[in-house]
């Protein structure tokens, strides 16, 4: 019996406890961030699994429908594709979060793609429904939050595990921490792994209508704006970014960094490679305070690091380094001293 999930691109609305109708478009009418429904198609590849909207996965196959959003995908290691290359309703989840489109470019190292055929778009009174009608909203006020902002040298390079550690340490030290992802491709479960180490609060880029960041400069601008705004209602001592991807992929990381402005106060590179480290501060000028992921993983590497960049690392996914990780906050972000004598930070 086929199923109908919601994907947790649509976690920010109300279609759980409201109707909706679904009515096929004339193509005209489409557009980045429209709700759609698809019909998975095609025999089942290990992508055959959909993020809900409380992020949990779901094993799908042919006959299912999800209900996602049209929207662009440029990730390096995975895939490229959009919505606008959909041709004939033939489509693909682009992500297990529903966001759909067409891959024109994919990794010959990855499974198979999940295949859809668009059923129709989000409809209510006729109108059809997109993810910017449920964006947060809040009145312009100065973006204050200090932040600690972690970057990469591209996708998998260790921002989300080396952010997830930011919010346990600072959390563990009193501090009240929000955890926010501001570009990227939408998924669920990074913001998760925030609130799961500490984060009192998590949002990203999807509360603020947007199914991936990969939008001109100015829509996301306008987006996010609000967001952070938000955010600095929210009386938080801490805010932990990522920002998915690297800041010259075109996922707007870098009006990110500007519109977070001086509030920066300790910015964490995570690197792929100790070469990585060297393209990203010669590609955008970067001066991290520290590196971390893979180019941190051995003894070996860290001594790379430093002679190639002069930089200090520390690999964050050794339980071990966790107390010089938190020394190392402490220091940059100018703590109180008296919260060394607290018991250092166990291991997740």
């Amino acid at each position: 019996m086929s199923r109908k999930i919601l994907g947790s691109l649509a976690r920010i609305t109300d279609f759980h406890q409201q109707p909706y109708e679904v009515h096929a478009l004339n193509r005209s009418v489409w557009a980045n961030g429209d709700y759609v429904e698809g019909e998975i198609t095609g025999a089942r590849s290990e992508l055959y699994n959909v993020e809900c909207t409380t992020g949990e996965m779901i094993p799908v196959e042919a006959g299912d429908r999800i209900i996602g959003a049209f929207g662009h995908r440029a990730a390096t290691l995975e895939g490229a594709g959009s919505w606008m290359e959909i041709d004939g309703g033939e489509m693909h989840a682009m992500t297990g979060a529903g966001l759909f489109g067409r891959f024109t470019s994919y990794s010959k190292l990855l499974p198979r793609p999940m295949s859809l055929r668009y059923v129709g778009h989000v409809t209510r009174n006729g109108n059809k429904i997109c993810m910017s009608d449920f964006a947060l909203q809040a009145d312009a006020r100065t973006f204050d939050v200090p932040t600690i902002l972690l970057v990469g040298t591209s996708m998998s390079a260790g921002k989300t595990m080396t952010g997830k550690f930011a919010c346990q340490v600072l959390s563990d030290l009193g501090y009240k921490v929000i955890g926010s992802k501001l570009t990227g491709a939408g998924r669920y479960r990074d913001i998760l792994r925030f609130r799961d180490h500490g984060a009192a609060e998590i949002y990203d880029f999807v509360d603020a209508g947007l199914p991936s960041t990969v939008v001109p400069d100015k829509e996301f601008r306008t987006a996010i704006r609000p967001l952070l705004s938000f955010i600095a209602g929210r009386s938080a001592d801490f805010l932990v970014v990522e920002a998915g991807a690297s800041p010259l992929e075109p996922y707007n990381g870098a009006a990110a960094i500007e519109e977070l402005g001086d509030n920066v106060h300790c910015l964490i590179l995570c690197a792929s490679d100790p070469y990585a480290v060297v393209g990203v501060q010669q590609a955008y000028g970067l001066q991290p305070d520290l590196v971390a992921g893979p180019a941190t993983n051995t003894s070996a590497a860290l001594d790379l690091v430093d002679k190639l960049t002069g930089l200090s690392g520390i690999n964050v996914i050794d339980p071990d380094t966790l107390p010089e990780f938190r020394e190392f906050l402490i220091r940059t972000l100018s703590l109180d001293a008296q919260l060394r004598a607290l018991p250092e930070t166990p291991a997740a």
